[in-house]
């Protein structure tokens, strides 16, 4: 386990969160977001990350040193960077930029690292991550075993031909991780962007619109990348992605349980300003029972948070864990964000407030990094093989 202490951790977050609060908020009234636009534009995300940068909070989650933050750590910098829908860009702890972060420092070469990994976290690159594919071609979803995206060798390159369905950031992106499948099985490469044998055929119109370049259908036209540049060996791609999956997933819990937690400081204000029927609004039972249910389960999800955060500091995988925390998490911030939606009525689903936006943010998040539904099937199939282990032969 690395890291640097509680103690400095609380105060890299106290950071975090007063310039979330004091630099970015304001700009969600900016008129260059488009409110059901494909994300901030570049040069919104260019203005904030040097307002970041010059705030000394610029991808708070990595040191100075290259190391990184332990995963209950990154959970105290990531919550507070959430505050905002444009919070994660200011700072750079948003997807999939975050997680290819982590990725390319736990497995990548050095000079791989130095290529890649240095322009990410200096907050002057974005990136994507080609995983999924076409439902219509029968490709990659949430079962990455599907995957028909091909890599052949061919002399000191391999070739890569296929389409990938909801890459987010592709558009404007500078790094490209690319999963294809080989004769030997899944593979990962590193490319830069943009390259001409990946075409963006069209950038989705999603319930969401927090993320720079939005989520974009791909062509991938005999790319042809080096062999150094991928990442292991032929056939470990599905490795390689292991070690991303957890605390990718743990990430999305974190920023969006900020995205909840502001949420619901939106709509108490609201109830403890709007009177109806001659009182306060909190002061009926239905908006106060909601409330105090949104308080209890913004601190459940947190707690779950912090106990699979542990789980991966102590060197699990955490492959159940954190499909056990996704499911949870992103269910219980569906109902906060809900509930804020309902006490604020018209207000609720208006642009007037970023309650909306977080709703619908929140509603994407229980399909990204596996639905629900995935996560529950998969902690099934272990209850069944623990049950079978455990009956006397």
């Amino acid at each position: 386990m690395s890291g640097i202490g509680s103690e400095p951790a609380a105060e890299i977050a106290a950071k975090v969160e007063a310039f979330v609060r004091d630099v970015v908020i304001p700009y969600e009234k900016d008129p260059r977001i488009q409110i059901h636009g494909h994300g901030p534009p570049e040069d919104l995300v260019v203005e904030l990350r040097a307002k970041a940068r010059a705030a000394g909070v610029l991808t708070p989650h990595i040191l100075p040193d290259g190391s990184h933050l332990t995963q209950r750590e990154t959970a105290m910098v990531l919550k507070p960077s959430g505050l905002s829908p444009l919070g994660p860009v200011a700072v750079n702890t948003m997807a999939p930029d975050e997680g290819n972060m982590y990725l390319i420092g736990k497995v990548g070469s050095r000079e791989l690292k130095e290529r890649f990994l240095r322009p990410l976290v200096a907050g002057e690159a974005r990136s994507a991550f080609f995983m999924t594919e076409p439902a219509a071609d029968g490709g990659a979803g949430s079962d990455p075993s599907m995957m028909q995206t091909s890599c052949v060798p061919d002399g000191d390159h391999w070739v890569i031909n296929g389409r990938k369905a909801f890459i987010t950031g592709a558009q404007g992106a500078k790094v490209g991780i690319v999963m294809a499948k080989s004769d030997a099985g899944a593979c990962m490469f590193l490319v830069d962007l943009p390259d001409p044998a990946i075409r963006i055929e069209r950038v989705l119109d999603t319930i969401d619109s927090s993320m720079p370049g939005g989520h974009s259908i791909i062509a991938i036209d005999n790319l042809r990348v080096p062999r150094h540049q991928m990442l292991g060996a032929s056939g470990e791609g599905f490795k390689y992605a292991q070690i991303r999956l957890s605390p990718a997933r743990l990430s999305h819990c974190m920023r969006w349980h900020g995205s909840a937690t502001r949420a619901h400081e939106i709509a108490t204000a609201y109830a403890c300003k709007r009177t109806a029927f001659g009182k306060l609004l909190i002061d009926h039972e239905g908006v106060g029972f909601m409330l105090s249910e949104n308080m209890i389960e913004l601190k459940q999800a947190e707690l779950m948070i912090d106990w699979c955060a542990d789980i991966l500091d102590n060197g699990s995988l955490g492959t159940v864990e954190s499909s056990m925390a996704k499911v949870a998490v992103s269910e219980a911030l569906m109902r906060v964000a809900d509930r804020c939606v309902q006490i604020m009525g018209g207000t609720g689903v208006s642009g007037d407030t970023i309650v909306e936006q977080v709703f619908r943010e929140i509603r994407a998040f229980r399909i990204y990094d596996g639905p629900t539904e995935v996560h529950k099937w998969s902690l099934a199939k272990k209850i069944k093989r623990d049950f079978l282990k455990a009956q006397p032969t």
